[in-house]
Formats: C-alpha cells, sequence, structure tokens
C-alpha cells in the first residue's frame, strides 16, 4: 500500500503552508464546546453591616422614647383638635400669602437689579442687602413694635390711624415673612433670567419687539424652568419659618398648641402635635416640588428620573429576583 506524504518540507514554517494542509491540521470548531461563563455577583459587606448598625439605633431610638414619660394618648387626642387644626390652617395662610408677595416683589426687585439704571439697580441691591443681612426674628420684631418710633400712621387725607390698630399680627407676621422672602425670590428670579440665551433678546429686538414684550414673551417664560423648582423649594422653607411670628402674637400652629400644652401640662406631647402638622405638611408639598422639578427637567435631561413609585417598585423586583428589571 502506497503512503501519502506531503510535499510541503519539514521545515516550512506553519504561516508558508498551503491552506489545504492548515485546514487539514485544524480540528473542527465544533470538538471543543466553549466552556459556560458563570457570573458571580460581589458580595458587599459593608452594605449589610452598615444597614444592621443603622436599623439597631433606630430601635433603641424608637424603645428610648418608648420608656420616656410621654403621654401619647394625648398626642392621638389633641391632633385634631380644632384649635389645632385651626392654627394648622393660619400656617398654610399666612405662607401662601407672605410666598405671593415674595414671589411678586422679587420679580419686581431682580428686574430693577438688572436694569442699567444705576438708581434702580443700587435700590433693589440695597433692599436685597438689608432683607437677606438680618435674621427674620428681628424684622418681625421691628414691625410689631413699629409703634414705639410711628405712634400713629399719617397719610394724609387718605388714612390716618394708630400704629397699634393698624400693625395687627397678621399684618406683622405677612409684612415680616413676605419681604424677607422677596430678597432671596429676587436672587432666584435674577439667576433665571440670566440663564436665559442673549441671542433670543436679541432675536426679538430685530424683530422690533420693545424690552418690555421681549421680557414679557420671551425672557420670562423661558426663565420659569429656572426660576420654578427652587420656588417650591422656598415655599417648603416658608412653612417652617413661619413658626417665627409666634414672637408677633399671631395664633399660627405652634402657639395654638403651645397653649393648649401651658394649660393641659402636656408641653412636650403638643409640641410632638405640631411637629406632626410640619412633617405633613411639609412632605405634601415636597411630592408636589418633586413632580414639578420633573416637568421642568424634561427638556434638559434625555431621560427623566425615576419617580418614587418606580423606585419601589424597581427595589421590589429586585428582592423578588427580577434583577436589573426597571
Amino acid at each position: 500500500m502506497t503512503e501519502k506524504f506531503s510535499k510541503e518540507p519539514a521545515d516550512t514554517p506553519p504561516s508558508e503552508r498551503s491552506d489545504t494542509a492548515v485546514k487539514a491540521a485544524t480540528p473542527p470548531s465544533s470538538a471543543v464546546p466553549p466552556e459556560t461563563i458563570k457570573a458571580i455577583p460581589v458580595r458587599h459587606y459593608g452594605r449589610w453591616i452598615s444597614g444592621v448598625i443603622v436599623i439597631a439605633l433606630l430601635l433603641l431610638l424608637g424603645y428610648s422614647f418608648s420608656q420616656g414619660d410621654i403621654q401619647w394618648g394625648a398626642v392621638g387626642d389633641k391632633l385634631f383638635d380644632d384649635t389645632v387644626v385651626a392654627g394648622a390652617g393660619r400656617t398654610l395662610l399666612i405662607s401662601v400669602l407672605a410666598m405671593v408677595m415674595g414671589v411678586a416683589l422679587g420679580i419686581v426687585l431682580a428686574v430693577m437689579r438688572l436694569s442699567k439704571n444705576p438708581v434702580t439697580s443700587g435700590v433693589a441691591w440695597l433692599y436685597i442687602w438689608f432683607f437677606r443681612g438680618t435674621p427674620v426674628y428681628l424684622q418681625l420684631l421691628l414691625w410689631f413694635n413699629l409703634a414705639l418710633i410711628f405712634p400713629v400712621l399719617n397719610l394724609g387725607p387718605l388714612y390716618k390711624d394708630e400704629m397699634t390698630d393698624v400693625m395687627t399680627p397678621f399684618l406683622c407676621a405677612l409684612l415680616g415673612l413676605g419681604l424677607n422672602e422677596a430678597a432671596y425670590m429676587a436672587e432666584i428670579c435674577r439667576a433665571g433670567l440670566l440663564a436665559v440665551d442673549e441671542g433670543q433678546t436679541e432675536a426679538s429686538q430685530a424683530l422690533g419687539m420693545s424690552q418690555g414684550k421681549t421680557l414679557r414673551r420671551i425672557v420670562i417664560p423661558q426663565a420659569m424652568r429656572v426660576i420654578v423648582p427652587p420656588t417650591g423649594n422656598e415655599f417648603i422653607n416658608m412653612l417652617k419659618t413661619s413658626a417665627l411670628v409666634y414672637a408677633v402674637t399671631y395664633n399660627e400652629l405652634l402657639r395654638s398648641t403651645s397653649a393648649i400644652g401651658s394649660t393641659s401640662y402636656a408641653v412636650m406631647e403638643m409640641f410632638f402635635v405640631a411637629a406632626i402638622w410640619y412633617l405633613v405638611m411639609t412632605s405634601v408639598f415636597s411630592v408636589f416640588q418633586y413632580y414639578l422639578e420633573r416637568r421642568y427637567a424634561r427638556g434638559t435631561l434625555r431621560a427623566l428620573p425615576d419617580t418614587p413609585f418606580q423606585k419601589i417598585k424597581a427595589n421590589l423586583l429586585s428582592l423578588s429576583g427580577g434583577r436589573g428589571v426597571r
């Protein structure tokens, strides 16, 4: 029997051999099956340890409050008391009115700051400098004691009355909170107006629009994307700052609960009632603020952040084994 020998020299390197010889020497790919890749997730022991520590501290805090001399029954009984509910309503009322005043005056001050007129720009800067540089509590006391330097409010033939009758607790609270908020809203509005590209103003002026019309129809609508979200945060802060009107004897939530506590000797319990109401109001408006910011972020983000419900759903799916499902 004749044996078949390769015509290639024995010392010929593999790169110079013929294709036929290389294919004959190479085993088929199906002969060796690919090895299955086993993905092992990374174990985060630090997360578990920190989680256990936090839960232990929370349980310890809850146990401490449960052992304290606190009449929790009084908290539940007074939570929806008529006086407390009325105080919460007045807190919400003064916060809304002061915020409206602050936004309206803040827009005017922001326009004045950006004006090329040195007088209006200087007056706006001086206003912001004073109200941002002094505490709100001090401003409330100044309005409340205004009768000490101006006993009578005399506006000539228009109006004349005793200052003590004019400066009621409600008016003192409104002026103290609203005028102070206007200084912060002026800076927020100014930042929003400066965020609009100058090309928008130049294009509107090229079309023959006046400066006032350009501001109303071109600049302000585009600036709202920057102005609105921090305004929601300012309102939530206003709800908490409104507790300072206690100093001018305005009967808001904190004063209402304190009055009940002083007569019923449940001082700490009524403070807890006030804290619960403040937490509920700020939490509700925090939800509105979140969705408001999410709405105005549509023009800047490629993908909107998940809502709280979407985050809860994703966490539940990951705990049930559906990792990576959103």
